[in-house]
């Protein structure tokens, strides 16, 4: 059997949906989409940072902007019905939108916990349920639909950072992975997740202002991510190449989830 690898890789003429996408990691894998022939939706909840990505997005291919916020069932409900508006199937679904929110253990709000909570989990889990008439039509085991959701290596190894629930959402998020990709697969979907470490994002931006010498040095590559990094993985995850992976969380962090730097 001959392969050719332009077929494996392309993911030329799918439709995504990539929530957080107007910058960070969201808009490195929307750029990724849009410039290999995806068309690409993305959300965030600033319309103004919303529509000027899609248009600059849009000089390489085709992004729309949908501003919502997925936090909230109303803004969930609007933005899904907004898509079935326009789309009768959706063929990746990313889930990237996040929040984080540092205080020490002794004052930590319950506020920042549940809102970390609900936008971090909540909203993948309900989302995705809402969008399985898209996701699932002409999905089948041999040619799936893709869910990819956005964890992080915190959610592996404990941070030496004061984010109690961050952590806690992105290991719920790891799990809840897995869980849907038994649950989904039976109806043509696979369900993957990256466990990005240190990228450029407004998220990472005081970090890596006071600590991004130290962090690189750490790292067994020796640096941080970048956009092509992170447009790689998700390109991999939505192409026919792995149309046989699911339930699988893959950390995207240079090794440093399994330990520093041994020169």
């Amino acid at each position: 059997m001959a392969f050719n690898i332009n077929e494996l890789f392309s993911v030329t003429g799918k439709t995504a949906i990539v929530t957080g996408g107007s910058r960070g990691i969201g808009k490195m894998i929307a750029q990724g989409f849009v410039a290999n022939g995806v068309k690409t939706y993305i959300t965030a909840r600033k319309a103004d940072a919303c529509e000027a990505t899609a248009t600059e997005l849009s000089e390489h291919g085709t992004c729309i902007a949908i501003p919502a916020d997925l936090s909230s069932d109303e803004g969930r409900n609007a933005f899904v019905g907004q898509v079935r508006e326009k789309e009768s199937k959706i063929d990746i679904l990313v889930n990237n939108a996040g929040a984080a929110w540092g205080a020490s253990f002794e004052e930590y709000p319950d506020e920042g916990y549940d809102k970390v909570m609900d936008i971090n989990v909540r909203a993948i889990f309900m989302l995705t349920r809402d969008l399985m008439p898209l996701l699932t039509k002409d999905a089948s085991t041999e040619n799936p639909s893709r869910v990819i959701n956005i964890g992080s290596i915190d959610g592996l190894r404990v941070s030496t950072t004061d984010n109690f629930a961050y952590g806690a959402s992105k290991a719920a998020v790891h799990f809840l992975t897995k869980n849907l990709a038994v649950r989904l697969a039976p109806k043509g979907l696979t369900v993957n997740a990256i466990a990005p470490g240190p990228f450029e994002s407004k998220m990472m931006e005081h970090t890596l202002k006071n600590f991004q010498e130290k962090i690189e040095q750490e790292n067994p590559l020796g640096r941080i991510g970048n956009s092509e990094d992170m447009a790689g993985l998700a390109l991999y995850l939505a192409s026919a190449a792995t149309k046989y992976m699911t339930g699988q969380v893959i950390a995207l962090d240079g090794g440093r989830h399994l330990g520093a730097r041994q020169d």
